[in-house]
């Protein structure tokens, strides 16, 4: 009985969801759900571990908490990645750093069916891998603190690892807080072996754990579950009671938790305590049938629960529901897509951003035709008086005619909306707001080389979500 009327939701959400994409109904962007107001103090806490000295956390936007450097730059990693016919990367303590000095200058067939040999383009401009991503160097004298050790370089310098990886910095990066180097709310699908940042880990409670979206960091359960709060509780308070809980099981909480940070307990009963996030108690929706859902706070009052959230998009921009989900669009109710891009060298050089090679874009969106590239996937130029709460958003100049970041003054150069600095697009041939057939343009569904939506929920395929190298669940 219980599954039959799950499935029964499942196909009424369904049809809702094409209901509302067939009527092409947008909205002005809110804050709720995605995206929380500048003046909010929501951030995630994290728990302090031993550091070596010159090192710092740093809070960022869309990454909670990260280590960076004496300069603020933030830190990341390189895990060793199983491709199709092949692995790149650092191995787990191996004592070694695969990131070097070395300049590669042909593909490595790692990304199968493609074969190795393929001359890489632009190599009179390429650069290696630690010019990328130059190494985070330890004193020659320096000792090992907590989970921070020492690695040794082939030069015979000494870099420092964490968690037994060897931490680099990124060249993208220009000032404290800029995380332009990865970013695990991007991360998904076979996109090749890519850089993390890398950070504390967070305060929560053995009972949860962290789901990362592309507009937040969302608390779930230790099984992965979804949780949520109701608007008509108090502060420390419960008032979900009698036939509400046949629908929003409370999260139980251990006999000898105690309160600390956004942590606490209320008692629903004598000896049955509750988590609350925030002095807000949490619940689970018993009618959630995978993890990480959002489907809950359709339902007036509940919502789903994060440790912070990114800042708003441009203004005047919209939210369109779409087949699957919900999309991020333009004024016009155009989607907005980005691009993702890794070459396969044995350094796996990211191909997203003008100042990379362009030659995988053009050939993906135009067989290497610019023009046809600008009406296929053109640029998103900004409107007047449009701005960006976010830090993640900016105006940059790009020659339409290469792709490349565009001289100062020069003629013909377009002012257009940049995603972590990386330009966005809308798709030429979507007929209607909601329209996502753009979305996964490109090779392997779009993650190697190609297009994809700018989801910003999607409950069937995930792809609104991000993936930490630590995450099990997908």
């Amino acid at each position: 009985m219980g599954s039959n009327m799950q499935v029964q939701r499942l196909i009424r959400a369904a049809l809702c969801a094409e209901l509302l994409a067939a009527t092409g109904v947008a909205f002005a962007i809110p804050l709720e759900p995605y995206w929380q107001a500048a003046s909010s103090k929501d951030k995630e806490a994290y728990i302090a571990i031993p550091m070596p000295p010159g090192i710092q956390i740093v809070d960022t936007e869309n990454e909670g908490p990260v280590f960076a450097n004496a300069n603020g730059k933030t830190l990341y990693t390189w895990p060793l990645t199983d491709l199709r016919s092949g692995q790149a990367g650092d191995r787990h303590a191996s004592g070694h750093a695969s990131c070097d000095g070395t300049i590669y200058k042909e593909t490595t067939g790692f990304m199968s069916p493609y074969p190795g040999g393929f001359r890489l383009p632009e190599l009179e401009s390429r650069k290696s891998c630690e010019a990328l991503w130059p190494p985070l160097l330890a004193p020659a004298d320096a000792k090992p603190v907590g989970k921070w050790t020492i690695v040794k370089r082939a030069n015979g310098e000494s870099q420092w690892a964490f968690d037994d990886y060897p931490v680099y910095l990124s060249s993208k990066d220009h000032k404290k807080g800029d995380v332009l180097g990865g970013s695990v709310s991007l991360i998904g699908g076979e996109m090749g072996a890519v850089r993390y940042p890398v950070g504390p880990p967070a305060d929560i409670p053995p009972d949860f754990s962290l789901a990362v979206f592309r507009t937040g960091r969302m608390l779930v359960n230790h099984k992965g579950f979804s949780v949520y709060t109701f608007d008509k509780d108090n502060s420390g308070k419960s008032n979900c009671t009698g036939d509400c809980v046949k629908t929003w099981a409370p999260v139980l909480a251990p006999e000898a938790v105690r309160a600390h940070g956004d942590w606490s307990v209320i008692e629903r009963s004598p000896g049955a305590q509750q988590w609350a996030y925030r002095g807000k108690p949490l619940y689970t929706n018993v009618s959630d049938v995978e993890h990480r859902r959002v489907i809950g706070q359709d339902i007036p009052g509940w919502h789903n629960v994060y440790t912070q959230r990114a800042l708003a998009p441009p203004s005047g921009w919209t939210v369109q529901n779409a087949d699957l989900g919900q999309v991020l669009a333009d004024s016009k109710g155009k989607t907005i897509y980005y691009y993702s891009c890794n070459d396969d060298a044995r350094d796996q050089q990211s191909c997203d951003s003008p100042d990379a090679p362009q030659v995988y874009r053009l050939a993906i969106c135009g067989n290497f035709d610019p023009k046809v590239c600008n009406e296929t996937f053109p640029y998103v130029q900004p409107l007047p008086g449009e701005k960006a709460e976010s830090a993640l958003w900016s105006v940059i100049s790009v020659d339409p005619n290469t792709g490349k970041l565009a001289q100062v003054g020069q003629a013909g150069a377009l002012k257009v909306w940049a995603y972590r600095e990386r330009p966005v697009y809308t798709y030429g041939a979507d007929t209607r707001a909601g329209s996502v057939d753009g979305d996964n343009f490109g090779e392997f569904n779009g993650a190697r080389n190609g297009f994809r939506a700018f989801w910003l929920r999607d409950e069937y395929r995930e792809n609104a979500n991000g993936l930490s190298p630590t995450d099990k669940d997908r």
